[in-house]
């Protein structure tokens, strides 16, 4: 295998990096090393493969990628929220799938141990899954309920000292690897429950999902549990209903929102790159009017973005921030990355579909990042209820 060096330049055209904080740079620029030291070099490969590169579990732990915003006494690194973000960015950067394992165990595992668990379930999982010992996974979406989770049949019977779980969920990043699920079920009454599932509990079982033409270099699986007897000292006691699982949605979508622009930078550098070096009509393809307003609007909206997310970080450092306010930066940070992919594959033409370039496979892994956690249309009718106090939802 060839090992092509990554010679990504990260766009800043607004000066944007003046918002930052020296921290929040060297934090970033240290994801950013990794990155190029770690990830680049393998992941075309892995994504041909359709294989998982299981190490970077242990890297990202060690990187402090994994609940970078969980206090310290957890194992978790006490980040303010721009941190986090940066990190998302500089991983999905490297690949959607990176950014998804690390979006999982922070915002979908560790936060709603954190949130919603008690001291004793804190100190007994948080550690583990914060140094990458422990890989988690995040258990909402159901084969036949995705956009409407309220109507879930996965569920809880008491049985004494444990309860029964019996139903399925799909769509499952980290799932086949994972030593552990934070499941949302309903109870007897009707009422949504998070637990965490261990692995190896009788009747739980982590099917693989085969045939994803998107994230390839990501591990996806299905949840399964057959009766399985969940200890109750296992249920998170500090929410009930679907405010629980959603209020996880909400940071992981803030990830999401930051994490595309990486995607969306490394699209426009490389498009940029191979612009002035691709001659055709004895000069470089930069030079021609088309290339540079494809060129010209990428960076504008990429502009946008950076400023839309630092904003929404503020927000969230200071406690201010609304669900509106992340569906609208996740939507916006999707779209303009799946057109910036796009372009720059047109500006490559044919080279843009190989392994050669990453475009082709972030195109890919947008695909599905424009769809989870909260679709693409979702995010628009939670932006138009906002504004106009109607619900289009049913």
């Amino acid at each position: 295998m060839s090992v092509k060096q990554d010679l990504f330049q990260s766009p800043d055209y607004f000066l944007t990096d003046d918002l930052l904080t020296e921290e929040h740079k060297l934090i970033r620029d240290t994801v950013r090393a990794y990155v190029k030291k770690e990830i680049s070099p393998i992941i075309e490969d892995y994504a041909q493969r359709a294989e998982f590169p299981v190490q970077i579990v242990k890297q990202l732990g060690e990187l402090g990628c994994f609940g970078p915003t969980v206090p310290q006494e957890y194992g978790g690194g006490g980040l303010d929220y721009i941190s986090y973000g940066l990190m998302m960015q500089e991983l999905e950067r490297g690949d959607s799938g990176v950014r998804s394992t690390a979006s999982v165990q922070g915002s979908l595992v560790m936060y709603p141990i954190y949130a919603y668990g008690n001291e004793e379930q804190r100190m007994r999982f948080l550690p583990k899954l914060a140094s990458g010992e422990w890989l988690g996974c995040f258990g909402l979406t159901e084969p036949d309920h995705g956009s409407d989770p309220s109507s879930m049949l996965t569920n809880i019977k008491d049985a004494g000292d444990y309860v029964i779980l019996n139903g399925s969920k799909m769509w499952i990043s980290n799932a086949p690897y994972a030593h552990l699920a934070v499941v949302w079920a309903k109870d007897e009454a009707g009422i949504v429950r998070g637990v965490v599932v261990e692995r190896g509990m009788e009747g739980f079982s982590t099917p693989t999902t085969h045939g994803k033409w998107s994230l390839r270099a990501s591990a996806t699986g299905e949840l399964v549990f057959d009766n399985v007897k969940v200890p109750k000292e296992n249920i998170l006691p500090n929410v009930q209903g679907l405010k629980g699982p959603l209020g996880c949605l909400t940071k992981a979508r803030y990830g999401i929102a930051w994490g595309v622009i990486g995607a969306a930078m490394d699209c426009y550098d490389t498009a940029l790159r191979y612009s002035k070096q691709r001659m055709q009509f004895d000069k470089p393809i930069a030079g021609f009017q088309l290339q540079q307003k494809k060129l010209a609007e990428m960076i504008t909206e990429i502009t946008k973005a950076q400023l839309l997310n630092w904003r929404l970080g503020v927000l969230m450092n200071e406690g201010r921030v609304t669900p509106q306010q992340v569906s609208m930066a996740k939507r916006n940070s999707c779209e303009i990355a799946t057109n910036i992919c796009r372009d720059a594959r047109q500006m490559l033409g044919g080279m843009g579909i190989t392994g050669e370039y990453p475009i082709m496979r972030h195109m890919m892994n947008l695909e599905s990042v424009i769809t989870y956690e909260g679709t693409h249309d979702i995010h628009l009718l939670i932006t138009g209820m906002d504004v106009t106090g109607l619900n289009a939802f049913k």
